[in-house]
Protein backbone atom coordinates (compact mmCIF):
# COMPACT_ATOMS: atom_id res chain seq x y z
CA UNK A 1 0.00 0.00 0.00
CA UNK A 2 1.65 3.37 -0.89
CA UNK A 3 0.98 5.64 2.06
CA UNK A 4 1.45 8.67 -0.66
CA UNK A 5 -1.09 7.75 -2.99
CA UNK A 6 -3.08 11.24 -3.86
CA UNK A 7 -6.32 9.33 -3.03
CA UNK A 8 -5.62 9.60 0.52
CA UNK A 9 -4.06 12.70 0.80
CA UNK A 10 -6.09 15.39 2.55
CA UNK A 11 -8.09 18.44 0.64
CA UNK A 12 -9.85 21.59 2.02
CA UNK A 13 -13.17 22.25 1.44
CA UNK A 14 -12.82 26.09 2.19
CA UNK A 15 -11.95 26.17 5.67
CA UNK A 16 -12.98 22.17 6.23
CA UNK A 17 -9.95 19.93 6.33
CA UNK A 18 -11.12 16.72 4.88
CA UNK A 19 -8.44 14.06 5.76
CA UNK A 20 -8.73 12.28 2.33
CA UNK A 21 -10.57 12.70 -1.44
CA UNK A 22 -13.45 9.85 -0.84
CA UNK A 23 -17.05 11.46 0.35
CA UNK A 24 -20.63 10.02 1.57
CA UNK A 25 -22.56 11.27 -1.11
CA UNK A 26 -25.82 12.33 0.30
CA UNK A 27 -28.21 9.07 0.70
CA UNK A 28 -31.39 9.29 1.43
CA UNK A 29 -31.79 7.71 5.68
CA UNK A 30 -35.46 7.33 5.94
CA UNK A 31 -35.11 7.30 9.78
CA UNK A 32 -37.25 10.45 11.01
CA UNK A 33 -40.14 11.12 12.47
CA UNK A 34 -43.78 12.16 10.57
CA UNK A 35 -42.49 15.10 11.53
CA UNK A 36 -38.77 15.17 10.13
CA UNK A 37 -37.28 14.65 13.46
CA UNK A 38 -34.06 12.57 13.46
CA UNK A 39 -34.59 9.39 15.31
CA UNK A 40 -31.98 7.30 17.14
CA UNK A 41 -31.33 5.60 14.09
CA UNK A 42 -30.61 8.60 12.53
CA UNK A 43 -27.91 9.22 15.33
CA UNK A 44 -26.28 6.01 15.26
CA UNK A 45 -26.19 5.64 11.31
CA UNK A 46 -23.69 8.98 11.56
CA UNK A 47 -22.23 7.95 14.57
CA UNK A 48 -20.97 4.54 12.59
CA UNK A 49 -20.07 5.98 8.94
CA UNK A 50 -18.35 8.66 10.97
CA UNK A 51 -15.67 5.98 12.73
CA UNK A 52 -14.75 4.78 9.67
CA UNK A 53 -12.02 7.11 8.19
CA UNK A 54 -14.69 8.83 5.21
CA UNK A 55 -13.22 12.37 4.47
CA UNK A 56 -16.68 14.19 4.65
CA UNK A 57 -20.32 12.46 5.10
CA UNK A 58 -23.25 14.71 3.37
CA UNK A 59 -26.38 13.90 4.89
CA UNK A 60 -29.87 12.69 2.94
CA UNK A 61 -31.68 15.51 1.82
CA UNK A 62 -33.10 17.81 4.29
CA UNK A 63 -36.69 19.96 3.52
CA UNK A 64 -35.75 23.60 5.00
CA UNK A 65 -40.21 23.88 4.22
CA UNK A 66 -43.03 21.80 5.10
CA UNK A 67 -44.22 23.10 1.30
CA UNK A 68 -40.86 21.21 0.06
CA UNK A 69 -41.19 17.80 1.19
CA UNK A 70 -40.48 14.74 -0.85
CA UNK A 71 -43.16 11.86 -0.96
CA UNK A 72 -40.50 9.53 0.75
CA UNK A 73 -41.44 8.71 4.36
CA UNK A 74 -39.06 9.49 6.73
CA UNK A 75 -37.24 12.32 5.65
CA UNK A 76 -35.38 14.90 7.46
CA UNK A 77 -36.50 18.16 7.94
CA UNK A 78 -34.40 21.34 8.91
CA UNK A 79 -37.33 23.81 8.63
CA UNK A 80 -37.63 24.68 11.93
CA UNK A 81 -35.37 25.65 15.53
CA UNK A 82 -36.54 23.26 17.72
CA UNK A 83 -35.22 20.35 15.28
CA UNK A 84 -31.29 22.33 15.82
CA UNK A 85 -30.60 20.35 19.40
CA UNK A 86 -31.54 16.86 17.89
CA UNK A 87 -28.57 17.24 14.96
CA UNK A 88 -26.55 19.05 17.87
CA UNK A 89 -26.61 15.59 19.03
CA UNK A 90 -25.68 13.90 15.74
CA UNK A 91 -22.28 16.16 14.78
CA UNK A 92 -21.21 16.23 18.21
CA UNK A 93 -20.97 12.56 17.72
CA UNK A 94 -19.60 12.80 14.21
CA UNK A 95 -17.00 15.61 15.33
CA UNK A 96 -15.86 13.30 18.10
CA UNK A 97 -14.94 10.24 16.49
CA UNK A 98 -12.99 12.83 14.00
CA UNK A 99 -14.92 13.31 10.59
CA UNK A 100 -16.28 16.34 9.49
CA UNK A 101 -20.11 16.16 8.22
CA UNK A 102 -22.54 18.77 5.79
CA UNK A 103 -25.90 18.72 5.93
CA UNK A 104 -27.69 18.69 2.46
CA UNK A 105 -30.55 20.98 2.18
CA UNK A 106 -33.40 20.92 -0.39
CA UNK A 107 -36.79 21.60 -1.44
CA UNK A 108 -38.80 19.28 -4.13
CA UNK A 109 -41.01 21.67 -6.01
CA UNK A 110 -43.20 19.73 -8.52
CA UNK A 111 -41.14 16.51 -7.78
CA UNK A 112 -43.64 15.47 -5.00
CA UNK A 113 -47.05 14.73 -4.48
CA UNK A 114 -49.81 16.78 -2.43
CA UNK A 115 -49.98 14.46 0.52
CA UNK A 116 -46.48 15.00 1.26
CA UNK A 117 -47.21 18.39 1.51
CA UNK A 118 -50.10 18.67 2.59
CA UNK A 119 -51.82 21.37 0.21
CA UNK A 120 -51.18 22.13 -3.18
CA UNK A 121 -47.84 21.29 -4.77
CA UNK A 122 -45.80 24.24 -5.69
CA UNK A 123 -43.73 24.62 -8.96
CA UNK A 124 -41.29 26.85 -10.58
CA UNK A 125 -43.43 26.77 -13.55
CA UNK A 126 -46.61 24.96 -14.81
CA UNK A 127 -45.45 22.33 -15.84
CA UNK A 128 -46.06 18.80 -14.87
CA UNK A 129 -43.32 16.56 -13.92
CA UNK A 130 -43.84 13.67 -16.37
CA UNK A 131 -43.14 10.89 -12.91
CA UNK A 132 -44.95 12.57 -9.94
CA UNK A 133 -47.98 13.28 -12.30
CA UNK A 134 -49.09 16.65 -9.50
CA UNK A 135 -49.93 19.64 -11.77
CA UNK A 136 -47.96 22.66 -9.75
CA UNK A 137 -49.16 25.77 -9.05
CA UNK A 138 -46.39 28.41 -9.93
CA UNK A 139 -44.74 30.37 -7.24
CA UNK A 140 -45.00 34.05 -6.99
CA UNK A 141 -42.57 36.22 -7.46
CA UNK A 142 -43.18 36.35 -3.51
CA UNK A 143 -43.45 33.16 -2.68
CA UNK A 144 -39.83 32.62 -4.36
CA UNK A 145 -38.15 35.28 -2.25
CA UNK A 146 -39.86 33.53 0.78
CA UNK A 147 -38.21 30.45 0.02
CA UNK A 148 -34.66 32.28 -0.60
CA UNK A 149 -34.93 33.25 3.13
CA UNK A 150 -36.00 29.60 4.39
CA UNK A 151 -32.78 27.99 2.43
CA UNK A 152 -30.93 30.61 4.35
CA UNK A 153 -32.55 30.33 7.65
CA UNK A 154 -32.00 26.03 6.87
CA UNK A 155 -28.05 27.16 6.59
CA UNK A 156 -27.99 29.39 9.59
CA UNK A 157 -29.97 26.02 11.85
CA UNK A 158 -27.04 23.88 10.13
CA UNK A 159 -24.48 26.26 11.56
CA UNK A 160 -25.88 26.07 14.86
CA UNK A 161 -26.51 22.33 14.99
CA UNK A 162 -22.54 22.32 13.99
CA UNK A 163 -22.55 21.13 10.86
CA UNK A 164 -19.02 21.84 8.81
CA UNK A 165 -21.68 23.44 5.94
CA UNK A 166 -24.04 22.75 3.80
CA UNK A 167 -24.61 21.16 0.24
CA UNK A 168 -27.28 22.74 -1.58
CA UNK A 169 -29.36 20.43 -3.43
CA UNK A 170 -29.36 21.77 -6.89
CA UNK A 171 -29.34 18.40 -9.14
CA UNK A 172 -32.18 15.69 -9.83
CA UNK A 173 -35.04 17.80 -10.66
CA UNK A 174 -35.70 19.27 -7.20
CA UNK A 175 -36.78 22.96 -7.22
CA UNK A 176 -32.87 24.60 -7.49
CA UNK A 177 -32.65 22.35 -9.95
CA UNK A 178 -36.21 23.41 -11.44
CA UNK A 179 -35.18 26.94 -12.25
CA UNK A 180 -32.03 25.84 -14.08
CA UNK A 181 -33.76 24.18 -16.65
CA UNK A 182 -34.99 25.80 -20.09
CA UNK A 183 -36.94 22.81 -20.23
CA UNK A 184 -39.03 23.95 -17.18
CA UNK A 185 -38.16 27.36 -16.12
CA UNK A 186 -40.53 29.22 -18.64
CA UNK A 187 -41.02 32.28 -16.55
CA UNK A 188 -41.35 35.63 -17.73
CA UNK A 189 -40.29 37.40 -14.25
CA UNK A 190 -36.81 37.95 -12.99
CA UNK A 191 -36.56 34.21 -12.05
CA UNK A 192 -36.66 33.04 -15.33
CA UNK A 193 -34.03 32.25 -18.00
CA UNK A 194 -30.56 34.55 -18.07
CA UNK A 195 -30.45 35.30 -21.77
CA UNK A 196 -26.61 35.05 -22.01
CA UNK A 197 -26.30 31.75 -20.10
CA UNK A 198 -29.35 30.23 -21.44
CA UNK A 199 -30.22 28.98 -17.82
CA UNK A 200 -31.96 30.33 -14.97
CA UNK A 201 -29.32 31.30 -12.12
CA UNK A 202 -30.95 34.24 -10.18
CA UNK A 203 -32.55 32.27 -7.57
CA UNK A 204 -30.03 30.25 -6.71
CA UNK A 205 -27.58 33.18 -7.15
CA UNK A 206 -29.82 35.08 -4.24
CA UNK A 207 -29.70 31.84 -2.15
CA UNK A 208 -26.19 31.57 -2.18
CA UNK A 209 -25.75 35.23 -1.23
CA UNK A 210 -28.29 35.11 1.84
CA UNK A 211 -26.51 31.89 3.04
CA UNK A 212 -23.43 34.12 3.21
CA UNK A 213 -25.13 37.19 4.80
CA UNK A 214 -26.52 35.12 7.95
CA UNK A 215 -23.89 32.74 8.25
CA UNK A 216 -20.64 34.28 6.97
CA UNK A 217 -18.16 34.16 4.00
CA UNK A 218 -16.51 30.50 5.93
CA UNK A 219 -19.21 28.95 6.39
CA UNK A 220 -18.99 26.18 2.97
CA UNK A 221 -21.51 26.19 0.61
CA UNK A 222 -21.34 23.19 -1.42
CA UNK A 223 -23.64 22.32 -4.72
CA UNK A 224 -24.22 19.83 -6.19
CA UNK A 225 -25.59 19.66 -9.99
CA UNK A 226 -27.15 17.44 -12.50
CA UNK A 227 -24.58 17.79 -15.78
CA UNK A 228 -27.63 16.82 -18.39
CA UNK A 229 -30.96 15.04 -18.23
CA UNK A 230 -33.24 13.01 -20.45
CA UNK A 231 -35.75 15.79 -21.21
CA UNK A 232 -36.28 16.02 -24.89
CA UNK A 233 -34.95 19.72 -24.75
CA UNK A 234 -31.96 18.47 -22.49
CA UNK A 235 -29.53 20.81 -20.96
CA UNK A 236 -27.13 20.44 -22.95
CA UNK A 237 -22.87 20.70 -22.94
CA UNK A 238 -22.99 24.40 -23.38
CA UNK A 239 -25.39 25.16 -20.36
CA UNK A 240 -23.69 22.70 -18.04
CA UNK A 241 -20.42 24.77 -18.89
CA UNK A 242 -22.46 28.23 -18.14
CA UNK A 243 -23.57 26.36 -14.74
CA UNK A 244 -19.90 25.46 -13.52
CA UNK A 245 -18.83 28.94 -14.89
CA UNK A 246 -21.25 30.52 -12.87
CA UNK A 247 -20.82 28.14 -9.61
CA UNK A 248 -16.87 29.33 -10.40
CA UNK A 249 -18.06 33.16 -9.95
CA UNK A 250 -20.10 32.89 -6.97
CA UNK A 251 -17.13 30.91 -5.56
CA UNK A 252 -19.06 28.32 -4.17
CA UNK A 253 -16.64 25.63 -1.86
CA UNK A 254 -17.17 22.40 -3.86
CA UNK A 255 -19.31 20.91 -6.62
CA UNK A 256 -20.57 17.36 -7.04
CA UNK A 257 -21.33 16.34 -10.35
CA UNK A 258 -24.00 14.38 -10.14
CA UNK A 259 -26.68 13.35 -13.49
CA UNK A 260 -30.56 13.64 -14.28
CA UNK A 261 -34.06 14.27 -12.34
CA UNK A 262 -36.46 12.03 -10.71
CA UNK A 263 -38.31 12.14 -13.95
CA UNK A 264 -36.05 9.20 -15.00
CA UNK A 265 -34.44 8.48 -11.44
CA UNK A 266 -32.92 5.00 -12.66
CA UNK A 267 -30.57 7.36 -14.80
CA UNK A 268 -29.60 8.81 -11.55
CA UNK A 269 -27.57 5.93 -10.12
CA UNK A 270 -28.06 3.07 -13.00
CA UNK A 271 -27.72 -0.43 -11.61
CA UNK A 272 -27.51 -3.83 -13.09
CA UNK A 273 -31.87 -4.65 -12.52
CA UNK A 274 -34.83 -3.04 -12.27
CA UNK A 275 -36.87 -4.89 -9.38
CA UNK A 276 -40.07 -4.45 -11.24
CA UNK A 277 -42.28 -6.53 -8.47
CA UNK A 278 -41.37 -4.41 -5.43
CA UNK A 279 -42.00 -1.15 -7.38
CA UNK A 280 -45.50 -2.53 -8.34
CA UNK A 281 -46.21 -3.11 -4.67
CA UNK A 282 -44.52 -0.31 -3.09
CA UNK A 283 -44.35 2.99 -5.12
CA UNK A 284 -46.62 5.48 -4.67
CA UNK A 285 -47.01 6.66 -8.44
CA UNK A 286 -47.06 2.93 -9.73
CA UNK A 287 -48.33 0.08 -6.90
CA UNK A 288 -51.04 -1.60 -8.29
CA UNK A 289 -53.21 -4.93 -7.10
CA UNK A 290 -54.73 -4.99 -10.45
CA UNK A 291 -53.73 -8.22 -12.14
CA UNK A 292 -54.35 -6.90 -15.40
CA UNK A 293 -52.19 -3.98 -14.82
CA UNK A 294 -49.55 -5.34 -13.25
CA UNK A 295 -49.40 -7.73 -16.55
CA UNK A 296 -49.81 -4.68 -19.15
CA UNK A 297 -47.05 -2.85 -16.95
CA UNK A 298 -44.85 -5.72 -16.89
CA UNK A 299 -45.30 -7.27 -20.51
CA UNK A 300 -45.50 -3.71 -22.37
CA UNK A 301 -45.15 -0.54 -20.47
CA UNK A 302 -41.73 -1.86 -18.80
CA UNK A 303 -40.08 -3.40 -22.00
CA UNK A 304 -40.82 -0.12 -23.66
CA UNK A 305 -39.75 2.07 -20.74
CA UNK A 306 -36.17 0.44 -20.13
CA UNK A 307 -34.69 1.77 -23.28
CA UNK A 308 -34.34 5.13 -21.67
CA UNK A 309 -32.16 3.68 -18.86
CA UNK A 310 -28.75 3.97 -19.42
CA UNK A 311 -26.16 1.10 -18.21
CA UNK A 312 -23.97 0.79 -15.19
CA UNK A 313 -20.87 1.70 -15.98
CA UNK A 314 -17.69 2.53 -13.88
CA UNK A 315 -17.40 6.37 -12.82
CA UNK A 316 -19.93 7.17 -15.21
CA UNK A 317 -19.99 10.37 -14.47
CA UNK A 318 -16.39 11.36 -14.97
CA UNK A 319 -15.93 12.92 -18.06
CA UNK A 320 -18.58 15.63 -16.76
CA UNK A 321 -16.35 16.24 -13.62
CA UNK A 322 -13.05 16.01 -15.96
CA UNK A 323 -15.27 19.25 -17.85
CA UNK A 324 -15.82 20.91 -14.97
CA UNK A 325 -12.14 21.45 -13.93
CA UNK A 326 -11.41 23.66 -17.08
CA UNK A 327 -13.56 25.60 -16.01
CA UNK A 328 -12.90 26.13 -12.49
CA UNK A 329 -10.33 25.47 -9.65
CA UNK A 330 -13.23 25.12 -6.83
CA UNK A 331 -12.56 21.36 -5.82
CA UNK A 332 -14.81 18.96 -8.26
CA UNK A 333 -16.43 16.34 -6.53
CA UNK A 334 -17.90 13.53 -8.83
CA UNK A 335 -20.32 10.89 -8.15
CA UNK A 336 -21.98 7.35 -9.76
CA UNK A 337 -20.19 4.39 -10.45
CA UNK A 338 -16.72 4.32 -8.09
CA UNK A 339 -16.91 0.60 -7.34
CA UNK A 340 -13.00 -0.58 -7.19
CA UNK A 341 -9.73 1.39 -5.58
CA UNK A 342 -7.77 1.49 -9.10
CA UNK A 343 -10.86 3.54 -10.34
CA UNK A 344 -10.76 6.06 -7.68
CA UNK A 345 -7.40 6.47 -7.29
CA UNK A 346 -7.31 6.86 -11.47
CA UNK A 347 -9.41 9.80 -11.25
CA UNK A 348 -7.71 11.59 -8.65
CA UNK A 349 -4.48 11.12 -10.38
CA UNK A 350 -5.24 12.05 -13.55
CA UNK A 351 -7.00 15.38 -12.65
CA UNK A 352 -10.25 14.59 -13.52
CA UNK A 353 -11.63 15.07 -10.38
CA UNK A 354 -10.39 16.47 -7.04
CA UNK A 355 -12.83 13.84 -4.73
CA UNK A 356 -14.15 11.04 -5.45
CA UNK A 357 -18.09 10.40 -3.94
CA UNK A 358 -20.04 7.07 -2.61
CA UNK A 359 -23.41 6.55 -2.36
CA UNK A 360 -24.65 2.83 -2.72
CA UNK A 361 -21.45 1.17 -1.28
CA UNK A 362 -21.58 2.57 1.84
CA UNK A 363 -24.93 1.29 2.54
CA UNK A 364 -23.93 -2.42 2.91
CA UNK A 365 -19.93 -1.55 3.64
CA UNK A 366 -19.67 1.29 5.79
CA UNK A 367 -16.20 0.08 6.91
CA UNK A 368 -15.31 0.64 3.12
CA UNK A 369 -12.67 2.70 3.10
CA UNK A 370 -10.81 0.66 5.93
CA UNK A 371 -11.07 -2.30 3.15
CA UNK A 372 -9.43 -0.49 0.26
CA UNK A 373 -6.84 0.58 2.14
CA UNK A 374 -5.80 -2.83 3.22
CA UNK A 375 -5.91 -4.36 -0.69
CA UNK A 376 -5.61 -2.14 -3.04
CA UNK A 377 -7.72 -4.90 -5.63
CA UNK A 378 -10.83 -4.97 -3.27
CA UNK A 379 -14.19 -3.63 -5.46
CA UNK A 380 -16.94 -2.65 -3.25
CA UNK A 381 -19.63 -5.50 -2.82
CA UNK A 382 -22.79 -3.33 -4.06
CA UNK A 383 -24.43 -4.97 -6.59
CA UNK A 384 -25.90 -2.00 -8.33
CA UNK A 385 -29.70 -4.14 -7.89
CA UNK A 386 -30.98 -0.69 -6.93
CA UNK A 387 -33.62 -2.14 -4.49
CA UNK A 388 -32.00 0.39 -1.62
CA UNK A 389 -33.25 3.20 -3.77
CA UNK A 390 -36.56 1.43 -4.71
CA UNK A 391 -37.01 0.70 -0.75
CA UNK A 392 -37.46 4.53 -0.45
CA UNK A 393 -40.75 4.85 -1.06
CA UNK A 394 -41.48 1.83 1.33
CA UNK A 395 -41.56 3.73 4.77
CA UNK A 396 -38.62 1.68 6.29
CA UNK A 397 -35.07 2.76 6.88
CA UNK A 398 -32.51 2.78 3.99
CA UNK A 399 -30.53 -0.57 4.45
CA UNK A 400 -28.90 -3.33 1.55
CA UNK A 401 -31.44 -6.12 1.02
CA UNK A 402 -28.52 -8.34 0.00
CA UNK A 403 -25.79 -7.68 2.72
CA UNK A 404 -25.78 -7.97 6.76
CA UNK A 405 -24.95 -4.86 7.36
CA UNK A 406 -28.00 -2.76 8.44
CA UNK A 407 -27.38 1.31 8.78
CA UNK A 408 -28.26 2.57 12.33
CA UNK A 409 -28.89 -0.69 14.18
Amino acid sequence: MNDNMQLFEPIKIGNVNLENRIVRSATFEGMCDQQGFPTEKYFNLYRDLSKNNIGAIITGFAYISSCGRAMHPGQAGIDEDAKISYYKRVCHKVHENGSKIFMQIAHSGRQTMPQAVGGVVKGVSQKKSPYFQSAPTQMSADEVKILIGRFAEAAKRCQESGFDGVQLHAAHGYLIHQFLLPSINDRKDEFGIDRQSRIGTLFLKLIIREIRAKCGQDFPILIKISASDDYATTFTQNHFVQLVRFLDEMRVDAIEISYGTMDCALNIFRGESVPLDTILELNPRYRTRNIFRRFLTKRIIYPVAKHRFKKFTPAYNLHWAQMAKRFTKIPIVCVGGFRKMEDMTAAIENQNTDIVSICRPFICEPDLIHKIKMNESYQAKCLNCNMCAVMCDSGRSTRCYFGHYKLGE
